[in-house]
């Protein structure tokens, strides 16, 4: 037997701070842009209940952990739920289980973080955000440690909604968070423009990007569904998390690749490349970049490990054994 520690969601919620998140995300690509393997997220559908479980993986071999994210939607209501197993990467035991809830803004949004610092202008000061959920507080809270922002503008098309956002994080950052009544408003002379939505259809006009600025884009993970115009993606160096998925379900790349405005060849590099130093990022301060975020194992077993040391430091979880195969695989009846 191997003693496996769970992790609720209260307990991972608040463990760690926005820059620790960043920071080990941070190491996460860099692995894999020295070879870490990690896969896209596969997805089966049901249709009768309507759903879907999600999952996707990696190995962080420095790092010492491996596993992923496995989750469902849809089904009986608006409810995901979202587990991580954590394995030992150098005897494959299981290290922890993990109520992956409460990180995944902070996770997802570290990532976007790393982009920023990796992509954006160093000088970048003002910052528009688009949506105003949880994943667009997530990309707020880890990108404000990676730039010293003046300027926030957020729209989101309920009033009341972006109204909220901008007075919560008015508070908390140094930066002035304002809400405008349009994305035009947003992403005019933003130098770093966050999406964080579940629209179908893009959310502003390319035409609008200041030449220099920075697009993270973290809501279009379906063929079917963007966040960025054929535009957005024809003027832009285009980094995605995985190569490998953007021809699966990047739904803005996709777009832009059936109008024909780019082809294969667009795809600049991985932001693991990027980050390792193996491929560059920007070349010039009126470089449009895009970093299109679909989400990856990579992020979630970086997390997912600093939160299992941290919750280890402070006598966190609880322990429950999981049998080896050569004790509990016996193929005899009880």
């Amino acid at each position: 037997m191997t003693d496996t520690l769970f992790l609720t969601s209260e307990e991972v919620d608040g463990l760690a701070t926005p820059a620790e998140y960043v920071a080990v995300v941070r190491d996460g690509y860099r692995q894999r842009g020295e070879g870490a393997p990690a896969l896209p997220r596969q997805t089966f559908r049901r249709e009768n209940p309507d759903g879907k479980l999600t999952n996707y993986s990696t190995i962080l071999p420095e790092t010492g952990a491996m596993g992923g994210y496995m989750y469902t939607s849809g089904f009986s209501g608006p409810n995901a739920w979202f587990v991580t197993p954590l394995f030992d990467a150098e005897s494959g035991e299981p290290l922890a289980l993990i109520d992956g809830a409460s990180m995944n803004p902070f996770k997802t949004g570290a990532t976007g973080a790393v982009a920023v610092d990796a992509l954006a202008r160093d000088d970048a000061t003002t910052l528009a955000v688009i949506g105003s959920g949880a994943q667009a507080r997530g990309q707020l809270h880890a990108t404000a440690t990676v730039r010293d922002l003046e300027q926030v503008r957020v729209f989101s098309p309920t009033p009341e909604n972006r109204e909220t956002f901008a007075a919560e994080f008015d508070d908390h950052l140094e930066a002035s968070v304002d809400a405008v009544d349009s994305s035009a408003a947003a992403v005019s002379g933003a130098d770093i423009v966050i999406t964080a939505t579940k629209a179908s259809d893009p959310v502003f006009d390319g035409e609008d990007l200041e030449p220099g600025a920075h697009v993270t884009a973290m809501g279009q993970y379906t063929p079917g569904r963007r966040e960025l115009d054929t535009t957005t993606i024809e003027r832009a160096t285009y980094v995605p998390d995985l190569r490998e998925r953007v021809t699966q379900d990047a739904g803005s790349f996709l777009a832009a690749l059936e109008a024909g405005v780019v082809d294969e060849d667009h795809v600049h590099a991985e932001l693991g490349e990027v980050v390792a130093g193996t491929e560059p990022g920007r070349t010039s301060d009126d470089e449009i970049t895009v970093f299109d975020s679909g989400g990856t194992g990579i992020e979630t077993v970086a997390a997912a490990y600093m939160l299992y040391e941290k919750a280890r430091e402070e006598g966190l979880g609880t322990e429950f054994p999981i049998a080896p195969a050569s004790e509990a695989l016996t193929g005899r009846l009880p």
